[in-house]
């Protein structure tokens, strides 16, 4: 990495959000999280997130996670808001409430309320644009129908609106694709179980989820498997067999779930989520337990 890093660049934590018993946002304990992920070795925070839970937020608690980000983060650690939602003019009225804040970047889903047509997808990055906050495009079409393809993530880039991708499709095939439609804009990793491969492939990011449970041990990873050091790749091997079992859960429809309980089974605040997100049941949540207690007791933490 280089000595001066990008606000967008290095592991951003998509942190999960702590909840009092009656589900109310506990924001002391979403504070001590970010600071606790800032002690070790993250680079930035990006809340409300869908791992954040942003959907069920009412308009009050997604400002004030913000600010409580903002206010938790030490100098030079990154706080990347999360500004999707159903509308453009809602996406930008959020970009502009996480500029007031003193966010450095924006991650943003692209409309997801129908599947939109190109030209009114970058429509939708214009309005959030106005905020004057780099953003990174979050491509996500298993959930928001609408697919950022390379050829349009290529587009908004040329047009100015976006910095970066966080890429969650799981293809690393659209990496190289989307670096030779646009060689000047970042790739950054958007599911866990792609570290290694994205790496390869030039990511200079993670947008990721199981830092929240082992910090040092997704770090030294990331590190590892961007470095582009070849000597440094059959330890991020040995170290990506370990936990991949693990980290697959990043993926899964329950990962809010499975990330909760891997904190708490590593001694960090999980809990329960906001319906309509219930607590795990049967096998997944033996298979849950099974990996995390196996990533512990092989030391990762």
């Amino acid at each position: 990495m280089s000595e001066i890093r990008k606000p967008w660049h290095g592991v951003l934590v998509a942190t999960a959000l702590p909840f009092n018993e009656d589900l109310s946002v506990d924001y002391d304990a979403f504070a001590e999280h970010v600071r606790f992920l800032a002690d070790n070795g993250c680079d930035g925070v990006a809340p409300n997130g869908s791992l954040g839970e942003y959907q069920t937020l009412s308009e009050e608690e997604r400002a004030r996670v913000i600010r409580t980000a903002v206010e938790a983060s030490p100098e030079g650690f990154t706080v990347m808001a999360g500004v999707g939602a159903y509308g453009g003019l809602q996406s930008q009225r959020w970009a502009e409430q996480a500029s007031e804040a003193g966010a450095a970047a924006l991650m943003l889903l692209p409309p997801n309320a129908y599947r939109a047509t190109d030209d009114e997808v970058v429509d939708h990055y214009r309005l959030a644009a106005k905020a004057g906050l780099p953003i990174v495009a979050y491509n996500n079409p298993i959930d928001t129908k609408v697919d950022l393809t390379p050829a349009l993530i290529a587009r908004l880039h040329q047009e100015g609106f976006i910095v970066g991708v966080k890429e969650f499709t799981g293809d690393v095939r659209r990496a190289y694709e989307i670096k030779e439609l646009a060689p000047e804009m970042d790739l950054l990793i958007g599911t866990d179980d792609t570290v290694l491969e994205m790496g390869v492939a030039g990511a200079v990011g993670w947008v990721a989820g199981y830092p929240n449970a082992i910090p040092q041990s997704t770090v030294e990873l990331y590190r590892l498997s961007t470095s582009g050091n070849l000597d440094d790749l059959g330890r991020a091997r040995e170290i990506y067999r370990d936990l991949h079992s693990l980290l697959r859960w990043d993926s899964k429809t329950e990962f809010v779930q499975s990330i909760k309980l891997s904190m708490d089974i590593a001694g960090r605040r999980g809990g329960a989520c906001r319906p309509p997100r219930g607590a795990l049941t049967g096998a997944v949540h033996a298979s849950v337990v099974r990996d995390t207690e196996a990533a512990l007791a092989k030391g990762y933490k």
